[in-house]
């Protein structure tokens, strides 16, 4: 790059083109709408780059030199992709699409609304692919977003990055929940739970998802100069409902989440006795893609995903 003479530009190596193709300077001045002395200037300069006459008069009018046809090529090249460029994009169809789309959420999220959202996106999009990534302390999702490796994340942080773009997606009340024969649930007839009792009983909790960041709930009761008694700590939330069947243990997540559980499984859910705010979950996406038209039929299928849940 650093031996392209400077102020060298798109018109220029357009003349050059023409110049080469039409071998006569009138029709290059009469096709670009230039007077033939401004086309001529172009020639001197041109041959004053290349260190060659690029055009030599020849038996009938002016021919290439041999050089001169070696630069025909690769300037039709330069020409044709720089107007790729400048294409205006076609318009995103998502039923004739093939892209694929890439999604990071946790798995703590209402037992429906991702399969909704895959739904949505098969039905919209039949040709398209779907990958869900696991959010974990080993993904780094700020970095796969503004790289294009996921397409957006689904979380529910107390206070997700400032620069990415955010919208909000359904909101779930929070409730503690354990087994229906557990040693406190047979001792507590009614839903009512002390403070004492909530923060003394065992406590499931998932992994550390952000390195420093323990949950919203953990965060929470630690602003409050308070701390519950974590017995078990686990990556895998989709079991957790099924080890408290097993257990003296209590889960404090979503109402949303846990009532898909309580369908098939012996549980209690209590009212939690500390005035948690509603875990609140939303979708971020980088910058680079805020214009895009298919990144934004994607996020209106999650939005739509997640309105399908709110109770009529």
């Amino acid at each position: 790059m650093s031996s392209l003479p400077q102020h060298l530009d798109l018109h220029l190596i357009r003349i050059l083109y023409l110049l080469l193709v039409e071998k006569n300077v009138s029709r290059v001045a009469l096709k670009l709408n230039q007077p033939q002395p401004s086309i001529s200037a172009s020639l001197r300069k041109l041959r004053e780059l290349t260190g060659d006459p690029l055009l030599v008069r020849g038996a009938r009018g002016m021919v290439p030199t041999q050089h001169g046809e070696t630069l025909l090529k690769p300037a039709k090249r330069i020409l044709d992709e720089a107007e790729g460029l400048f294409v205006k994009k076609s318009p995103f169809v998502p039923e004739e699409a093939t892209r694929t789309f890439h999604i990071a959420a946790p798995d703590y999220l209402d037992t429906q609304f991702l399969p909704n959202v895959v739904a949505a996106l098969r039905r919209g999009s039949p040709g398209s692919k779907v990958v869900i990534h696991s959010l974990g302390p080993g993904l780094d999702y700020l970095r796969m977003l503004s790289d294009g490796e996921i397409d957006l994340v689904i979380a529910n942080w107390d206070e997700p990055p400032a620069h990415l773009h955010m919208s909000k997606l359904f909101e779930d009340p929070i409730i503690c929940t354990m087994r229906a024969d557990s040693p406190y649930a047979r001792r507590t007839a009614s839903d009512a739970m002390t403070v004492e009792d909530y923060l003394s009983l065992p406590h499931v909790a998932p992994s550390q998802m952000l390195p420093g960041y323990h949950g919203v709930i953990d965060a929470w009761l630690d602003r409050q100069g308070m701390q519950r008694k974590v017995a078990v700590e686990s990556p895998y939330f989709g079991v957790i409902p099924y080890m408290l069947t097993q257990s003296d243990l209590v889960l404090t997540t979503g109402r949303q989440f846990i009532r898909f559980y309580e369908r098939t499984l012996p549980l209690k859910s209590f009212t939690v006795p500390i005035k948690f705010p509603p875990m609140r979950f939303y979708q971020l996406w980088h910058q680079r893609v805020h214009q895009s038209s298919e990144h934004k039929w994607l996020r209106d299928q999650v939005s739509a995903a997640a309105r399908a849940l709110m109770p009529k």
